[in-house]
């Protein structure tokens, strides 16, 4: 059972998309609309825990070679985070200038999701790709791949 995921090729769609790419996408499209605040949905205080894709396939190989028991693996950072610390990070890498907004009658969710990745550490395996490390990642797949984008039309820059 794997965590929340995020990396290129994501689904950056504002309708369909989870909730780090859904900011990166307001934060980038705030940055070319020269937009002084971005809104972030909910009250910002939900935990949640991300994964970058290429860690869920090192982990996964990983786990053929050195796990052949019939439970589950659980796979993530073991690492949770705030929406308001997520989307704080997320400005600092896609749009400084930004100010955060909480909508707060928007829904929060779950209070926290956060996976017991006991049993993988034990064998020998963790995560290596910070948060930050990921999200740049990402953002810069996301600039090299803007014609790619699903969903809302990429405003153009003046």
């Amino acid at each position: 059972m794997r965590t929340n995921l995020y990396g290129p090729n994501d689904n950056f769609d504002l309708e369909t998309s989870h909730v780090l790419p859904a900011l990166m996408r307001k934060f980038h499209d705030a940055r070319l609309q020269g937009q002084p605040a971005v809104e972030v949905w909910g009250s910002g205080t939900p935990l949640r825990e991300f994964l970058h894709v290429d860690d869920l396939a090192s982990a996964c190989v990983f786990l053929m070679e050195h796990y052949s028991d019939a439970e589950l693996v659980n796979i993530g950072t073991g690492v949770d985070l705030s929406i308001r610390e997520l989307a704080e990070t997320m400005r600092d890498v896609v749009y400084p200038a930004a100010a955060l907004t909480f909508d707060a009658s928007r829904p929060d969710g779950t209070p926290r999701k956060l996976l017991d990745v006991g049993r993988l550490t034990s064998l020998g395996w963790q995560s290596t790709i910070s948060l930050r490390e990921g999200i740049e990642q990402t953002y810069s797949w996301l600039l090299d791949n803007q014609d790619n984008l699903r969903g809302k039309t990429q405003p153009t820059p003046s």
